[in-house]
């Protein structure tokens, strides 16, 4: 009679084991990188091309007014010394552009002397390259990490070389200059939300210059929408939206559920953090009647709630990430 109890016993108790090791098996977080940061539903870099000297008179000061941050790709040879050595009154100068860097604005490489690299050699290709490089950093302080082509043309071998040391290269983009109206740019960015998608604007000149806006005022009322709506969509320079997505394609979570019920999440990323070196978005699934506390490298990350979701933002080479759960 004592061994058939006992039996039971063992028999019940190692059932509730199994049961309890399968359940606690099955509810693992959910946790995945986010698309874009912050978790918006989609992406917008704004880039102008060839250094136009409106695009320090007019789009500069719209752009600091709204909050908003862009790309500015320039022709080291075409910019003026300073103001009292102008040789070209429809370029900016190099004061100017370092006024915009200092306001956050991006200033990148697009060839010293605006090269095809359908039409050069290789070596003439590498030396404008370099040369605007050397141009930019000696004047503006910072190494440009992006490069635009001129006349979006590329070759295997060009691309090869500027993609160098950088995050990346302008490979698409939409014009938004030209005939571009209120309507056909507002579209563009409902299509970008509905597709969660990244999109790349691209132009020249707004008032004077190839493919100009036909009404200037077409650039800052779209400028003032999509400001509007920086709840659905993340506007930033090409460079932080290129890392960004390349970051996010190159990183892996390996979630660990430690014995005490929380976790260890370890970001494996293998690119270089001298030059990828912004932050990811992680989205945790809110878990019912739990609390979470996240760590990384023993400092508390701040955490936002959005719809059912946790975000925070994490460095993928800052070691292990610490979900601590605790009951409410």
């Amino acid at each position: 009679m004592f061994k058939i109890i006992f039996y039971r016993i063992v028999k019940l108790t190692l059932a509730f084991l199994l049961v309890g090791s399968y359940c606690f098996a099955q509810n693992p977080i959910n946790m995945s990188i986010a698309k874009f940061k912050d978790n918006k539903a989609a992406a917008i870099s704004y880039t102008f091309d060839d250094g136009l000297k409106e695009h320090y008179t007019l789009v500069t000061p719209w752009l600091k007014k709204l909050g908003l941050k862009a790309t500015f790709v320039v022709n080291g040879s075409n910019i003026n010394k300073d103001d009292k050595n102008i040789k070209d009154t429809t370029r900016m100068t190099w004061p100017n552009l370092r006024e915009m860097a200092a306001l956050g604005q991006e200033i990148s490489n697009h060839g010293w002397a605006h090269k095809n690299f359908g039409r050069f050699p290789l070596a003439e290709i590498k030396e404008d390259i370099l040369q605007n490089d050397s141009a930019i950093f000696a004047h503006i302080g910072i190494m440009p990490r992006t490069f635009a082509y001129a006349n979006n043309t590329k070759s295997a071998a060009g691309a090869q070389f500027a993609s160098q040391n950088r995050v990346g290269t302008r490979l698409f983009q939409r014009s938004i200059g030209g005939k571009s109206t209120h309507q056909n740019l507002e579209e563009w960015v409902n299509k970008l939300i509905a597709d969660k998608d990244w999109g790349v604007g691209m132009t020249h000149g707004i008032t004077y210059g190839y493919d100009h806006f036909s009404k200037p005022d077409v650039l800052l009322e779209h400028l003032k929408k999509v400001q509007s709506r920086q709840n659905e969509i993340w506007v930033d320079t090409f460079k932080e939206i290129i890392a960004y997505v390349t970051e996010r394609d190159s990183t892996v979570l390996q979630i660990q559920q430690l014995p005490n019920g929380n976790y260890n999440v370890t970001p494996i990323c293998k690119l270089d953090k001298s030059i990828y070196n912004g932050p990811l978005t992680a989205v945790l699934k809110i878990i019912q009647g739990k609390k979470v506390l996240i760590k990384q490298g023993n400092k508390k990350l701040k955490t936002t709630t959005n719809v059912n979701n946790i975000l925070f933002n994490f460095d993928p080479f800052g070691g292990v990430i610490e979900v601590v759960l605790k009951y409410i």
